[in-house]
């Protein structure tokens, strides 16, 4: 037979946002139900040094911090459980989802925090070197290349912005666009081309991420012109992807609102979407920041946004029985 669970708060997602969220929903009694989802822990478990999370004077590894993260969700009440939901119904109340093991979910309240990835470039030297010189987020990991030398590696907003924040830490950066032009908006790239410290290479790809040392990291790029062919090489201590994010939102295309970039849509300053009930925290639902505090921030305003929507419910629901 199928097994059914139910509870008060339905979490989708297990990182920082998530594990927030069932966190303070927890502590409010409301026995959250975590669904993990296909990568628990989100994108810190694939994350090593970590120094920008407020708590910590010393460097800390991701995995511990997502791990420490769902001990504590855990002792004040979290439910975890290992399942993908692969089918959602946000018609009625209580919302009814459904995991690839056949199991079905049932919640007075959902809290979508599927989270983003971010899109790389496909290369096996990229996947290699993860971590150990090749990033996708220079918010996170610039401050380790201070007085370096690094790439960034795309022609839109996000390119933009990282090759413009990374001359806080690096006195040579260089984009890297595989076109003629750019796609960021003017004024980005106003202010890159008057930058002092940033060049750009056109219509250049990156055919490798080239390690060495050891222990072995990012040394140099190996670079392929997108009109000759002709294949350069950069020396680089520090490379960024930064081509852009992919929300995990496929699974409610139909049932909420997204926007244009397909992100879920909430109303500003809380995390309530277009379903009454059903809330969005983390990256899913913010391509601004996309950093781990503020996804844990998000998350404790989901929490708080589904313990007030329940108890005006419950309110209204006794008011209706009293008549």
């Amino acid at each position: 037979m199928t097994a059914t669970h139910s509870t008060r708060m339905l979490i989708l997602g297990s990182g920082p946002a998530g594990l927030s969220a069932a966190i303070y929903a927890a502590r409010a009694g409301m026995a959250p139900i975590v669904l993990q989802g296909i990568q628990p822990g989100g994108q810190l478990t694939i994350t090593t040094d970590v120094e920008n999370y407020p708590g910590f004077a010393d460097v800390i590894q991701g995995p511990w911090l997502m791990e420490q993260m769902q001990r504590q969700a855990e002792h004040v009440g979290a439910r975890m459980m290992w399942d993908t939901i692969v089918e959602v119904d946000f018609s009625k109340r209580p919302f009814r989802l459904v995991g690839d093991s056949g199991t079905v979910y049932e919640g007075d309240t959902v809290v979508i925090a599927t989270g983003a990835q971010a899109r790389w470039l496909g290369l096996p030297s990229e996947l290699k070197l993860q971590g150990k010189g090749v990033s996708a987020c220079a918010t996170c990991d610039g401050f380790f290349y201070r007085g370096k030398k690094v790439a960034v590696i795309g022609g839109g907003n996000t390119a933009v912005e990282e090759a413009i924040y990374m001359t806080n830490h690096s006195p040579d950066v260089t984009l890297i666009h595989r076109r003629d032009s750019l796609r960021a908006e003017k004024i980005l790239q106003d202010r890159l081309f008057a930058h002092p410290r940033i060049k750009v290479l056109w219509n250049k790809e990156v055919a490798e991420f080239v390690g060495g040392g050891d222990p072995e990291g990012l040394v140099a790029l190996s670079l392929r012109d997108t009109v000759t062919g002709e294949v350069s090489s950069l020396d680089v201590d520090g490379g960024f992807v930064a081509i852009g994010h992919s929300p995990a939102t496929d699974l409610f295309r139909g049932h909420i609102a997204l926007d244009s970039d397909g992100y879920i849509a909430v109303e500003p300053g809380s995390t309530r979407t277009s379903v009454a009930g059903v809330f969005a925290c983390g990256d899913v639902m913010d391509k601004v920041y996309r950093q781990a505090v503020t996804a844990a921030g998000t998350g404790c305003m989901a929490a708080l946004d589904a313990e007030r929507f329940l108890a005006h419910a419950d309110f209204e629901a006794k008011a209706t029985v009293a008549a």
